[in-house]
């Protein structure tokens, strides 16, 4: 089945590490790869003799929404480019008017997710590169997370016509003052030392050192959280700031994003520009106006209220709003953004309301409701969790 040559499994004693394996695609994460994920999930868990999964994202090529050439990297010997998840086959079924069929794509994956933020058994994933969108999905929920100095992790997808979605209005809203909202809605990459210093990251381990590290937790024998801790502790470095790490910049993040709307942030961030000329503010204030007026606000709300809301309740919200997304019943900024980016590549697109002043929060709100008038969809149901602490609890909304 394409499912198991796309996820390769590796049994070695009480461990089973998961390596995607879809490189004609760049690993793109398929509606068969992420059900095949769930499934191995769920019946590790159910399997004493499972103690420890590893998902190994190397030279990473999950991630939501980004071209092929969009983003490159140089690791090694050669040169990775991200091609974005699966997206061509959902555009194609909104194209023929079955985007119910990209609905089944996204239930899927948040259920993953959700397995993930939930799992009993220990988890690791080293992101040994690009981690964007679904990737970071995977990865950002588990217990134990290893960035690189060859990582990179963004969220862009409000520059393509989305949201950071995958549990990012659970995860962001937990970063220290208001990163989150900075990392959600300019789509900004943080390498290595900017996850751990955030907390994104757990750890930070020299990719020279991750055969070690990964032969050393295959002899754990245990589901001992704090014997992997310090196993992970004796392979960690703590690497300085960058110079131009948005880390520092914390204060003015925290000034500016903590504001109530985007039109007030962008006007914050206008208002430190003039006082002293600032390079990364400029290209800060570029980067909201690129991106989707829609997506901008639906994306703060989304993040403000998950600060307040358990993962479960997140990822069912998430999923009543990318419904809307993909359906295109009030904005077709994401098929715009698929053409500009994915299809015709001109990476000009035409949004629609072109103004943050002309989405009205009356049309915000409708992106968190239910999908009415179509028959048999429902809101996101996960499989039963046992032991689940209170914050992990999928409340209604």
């Amino acid at each position: 089945m394409a499912s198991h040559s796309q996820v390769l499994v590796e049994e070695k004693s009480s461990v089973r590490i998961l390596t995607f394996n879809r490189p004609k695609k760049l690993n793109a994460l398929s509606f068969n790869m992420i059900s095949r994920l769930l499934q191995l999930y769920l019946a590790y868990e159910e399997d004493p003799s499972v103690k420890l999964v590893i998902l190994k994202v190397i030279t990473i090529l999950i991630i939501f929404s980004v071209c092929k050439n969009f983003i490159s990297m140089q690791q090694g010997q050669g040169r990775a480019f991200c091609a974005g998840g699966d997206i061509p086959p959902i555009v194609r079924d909104i194209l023929q008017g079955k985007w119910r069929r990209g609905a089944d794509y996204f239930n899927v994956g948040y259920t993953a997710h959700y397995v993930s933020a939930t799992y009993r058994k220990v988890q690791v994933s080293i992101l040994n590169g690009i981690v964007m969108g679904a990737g970071a999905g995977l990865s950002t929920h588990g217990r134990f997370r290893i960035a690189t100095e060859n990582t990179v992790f963004a969220m862009p997808e409000t520059a393509l016509g989305h949201f950071p979605d995958v549990g990012a209005s659970y995860f962001l809203s937990r970063l220290p003052g208001f990163f989150g909202e900075y990392v959600g809605l300019t789509g900004a990459r943080l390498d290595g030392p900017d996850m751990l210093a955030c907390g994104l990251a757990t750890h930070f381990v020299p990719s020279t050192s991750l055969t070690a590290l990964e032969a050393d937790l295959c002899k754990v024998g245990s589901s001992d959280q704090t014997l992997v801790s310090t196993i992970l502790d004796a392979y960690a470095e703590y690497p300085h700031l960058r110079q131009q790490s948005a880390y520092h910049r914390l204060d003015v993040i925290d000034r500016c994003f903590s504001k109530r709307t985007v039109e007030e942030i962008i006007s914050s961030l206008e208002r430190e520009v003039t006082q002293e000329p600032d390079d990364w503010i400029l290209a800060t204030i570029q980067a909201l106006e690129k991106a989707s007026p829609s997506c901008l606000k639906i994306t703060l709300r989304s993040i403000r209220e998950g600060r307040l809301q358990g993962v479960g309740q997140c990822f069912i919200r998430e999923y009543r709003m990318v419904c809307h997304v993909i359906k295109g019943d009030l904005s077709k900024d994401f098929m715009e953004g698929c053409r500009a980016i994915l299809i015709d590549k001109d990476r000009n697109p035409k949004w629609e309301p072109r103004r943050l002043e002309d989405v009205k929060d009356s049309m915000v709100d409708q992106y968190f409701e239910r999908v009415e008038g179509e028959e048999g969809w429902e809101d996101l149901k996960f499989p039963p969790r046992n032991n689940l602490p209170a914050l992990a609890v999928a409340a209604k909304l």
